[in-house]
């Protein structure tokens, strides 16, 4: 008996080490695969606006894109659901409220924000149409990956300068245009995507096994932990950005990646291999996080500046959901 409760102990131990060890991992492979992706398109002579709207916008969302896929294809649709969702709320709430409190305080754009935090909203009602019928099919995720080029052409309107101000800082070593650096970004690139795609794979077994072993729902665990993981590149990204007075590029980074998350991440899986989902456990977070975006997006658009009071409110948003909905859960 003594024996099989060590065992028990090693295994869950394992288990989180080894979730743990896949997200810092997906989140260093992902900078790698995007940063020489970008740096290779730069040096083939592909348009900084290209580069922007595609490799650039998704870049921070490398990992929950891979998730997504992986997941889907395994067959389980609800760490796919948990995962974007989760990263959308802890994005806009927890990473957005630590950057006043790391960073100090700055300005926002009114304008720009509301327009760039309404699509974020639209993209999570669509998703919330989709849900409740507790299935996706291709279609349903076609048009959701389609809208992100809607969504990306609007917000692209209004952030351009900050975009292609995001894309000289990635390419500051992509200048040099001669074959050899060309076969190092793209060697660099296969690596960093390879090191996403296994880390994923990792990811999303160690979900599954703690799952099994804690008698805890797929959809919850990728909701509550591990969106925290892989939204850690929007913090580091987004804080690099405030220290070098970048404030809209930070604020254009956190609501795309939103964005993203509530279309090509949470989509493209469900095309590839049409999962069916918990409604019931997904529509909750869903609603939650819609409540939350709308708080934030009116916070910031009627105050015009992110400081440590917002940090703290947005911060609370985020925990209080906790209690909320795990009560609604437990319902279930």
């Amino acid at each position: 008996m003594k024996k099989w409760r060590i065992n028990i102990i090693l295994g869950i131990f394992l288990g989180f080490t080894i979730l743990i060890g896949s997200i810092i991992l997906v989140v260093f492979s992902s900078n790698i695969a995007v940063k020489h992706s970008a740096a290779l398109a730069s040096s083939l002579g592909v348009s900084s606006l290209i580069i922007g709207i595609t490799l650039v916008s998704i870049g921070t969302d490398v990992a929950e894109i891979f998730n997504s896929i992986i997941s889907c294809a395994m067959g389980h649709g609800d760490i796919d659901v948990g995962d974007s969702v989760g990263s959308d709320l802890t994005q806009l709430t927890l990473i957005f409220g630590l950057l006043p409190i790391i960073c100090g305080k700055f300005q926002v754009k009114r304008k720009q924000f509301l327009i760039i935090g309404s699509c974020e909203v639209l993209s999570l009602f669509l998703i919330l149409t989709v849900v409740e019928k507790g299935y996706f099919t291709r279609l349903d995720a076609l048009v959701m990956m389609l809208s992100f080029l809607f969504y990306t052409l609007v917000t692209y309107n209004v952030t351009k300068s900050d975009m292609l101000t995001k894309v000289d800082l990635m390419l500051h070593e992509g200048e040099d245009h001669s074959t050899r650096r060309r076969i190092h970004f793209l060697v660099f690139a296969i690596i960093g995507f390879a090191g996403v795609t296994l880390s994923s794979y990792f990811i999303v077994q160690s979900v599954i096994f703690l799952s099994s072993r804690f008698n805890i729902d797929e959809f919850i665990l990728s909701f509550f932990l591990l969106s925290i993981g892989t939204s850690l590149p929007e913090l580091s990204v987004d804080i690099t950005a405030l220290r070098k007075k970048e404030y809209n590029l930070a604020i254009g980074d956190i609501i795309g990646s939103c964005i993203v998350d509530s279309t090509i991440s949470i989509a493209i899986g469900q095309f590839l291999f049409p999962q069916s989902v918990s409604a019931q456990l997904a529509i909750p977070t869903i609603l939650y996080t819609i409540f939350a975006s709308l708080i934030v997006i009116i916070v910031v658009s009627k105050r015009k500046i992110m400081d440590r009071k917002s940090g703290i409110l947005f911060i609370l948003i985020y925990i209080l959901g906790y209690p909320l909905l795990l009560s609604i859960f437990y319902y279930y």
